[in-house]
């Protein structure tokens, strides 16, 4: 099989339905969450030693799903196929977010993105994951398209902030805290 196909020669791509331009905003969402993909593998690139085994093989799992969302905003007509990212998927981020904050000092400003370099591979992350969010609002506010993959970027992006945080507390980093600010949260219960 040849990887060049030039069907997209005169700027149309193939979607799970149809046709579209490349820069449709459906073609724009997925191709953010495929973007933030690369990320994802890139910050794992960073993850050398056994202390990140556990977050690692998390965002392996996040990377599948990583397709799976793509998968869904890439289906245009969705009485193809059922969608694939779900609830549960959701609910375990939700989990996973927990176990990360609760392996990390209490918080009572904001945090820049820093630290050690997984930390800061992890923040990138983190902002991609939110644009990709927003394009995926975009797409929704035109377009059908499956509301858990909304929801999943949503809960990804903590997770991300999170994992971050947990990653500099494993390397015995400190967060860099925003010191312009007040203290605006409270300490966990």
């Amino acid at each position: 099989m040849k990887i060049y196909t030039r069907t997209g020669d005169t700027g149309q791509t193939g979607v799970i339905g149809g046709r579209v331009a490349k820069d449709d905003v459906r073609v724009e969402a997925y191709g953010t969450v495929d973007e933030l993909n690369c990320f994802v593998g890139q910050a794992m690139s960073f993850m050398k030693d056994e202390r990140f085994a556990d977050l690692k093989a998390d965002l392996l799992e996040i990377q599948h799903e990583l397709f799976d969302c793509g998968s869904d905003l890439a289906l245009q007509r969705p009485e193809l196929r059922p969608y694939k990212v779900t609830a549960a998927m959701v609910d375990r981020l939700e989990q996973w977010i927990d176990k990360y904050d609760a392996q990390t000092p209490d918080i009572t400003r904001f945090i820049l993105p820093g630290g050690g370099e997984v930390a800061s591979a992890l923040q990138i992350c983190r902002t991609v994951c939110r644009r990709a969010e927003r394009r995926v609002v975009t797409l929704a506010s035109r377009q059908e398209m499956n509301g858990e993959v909304l929801r999943y970027l949503n809960r990804l992006s903590d997770l991300f902030f999170t994992a971050a945080r947990a990653a500099n507390h494993r390397e015995g980093l400190p967060d860099v805290e925003y010191v312009r600010s007040a203290e605006v949260f409270r300490r966990k219960r």
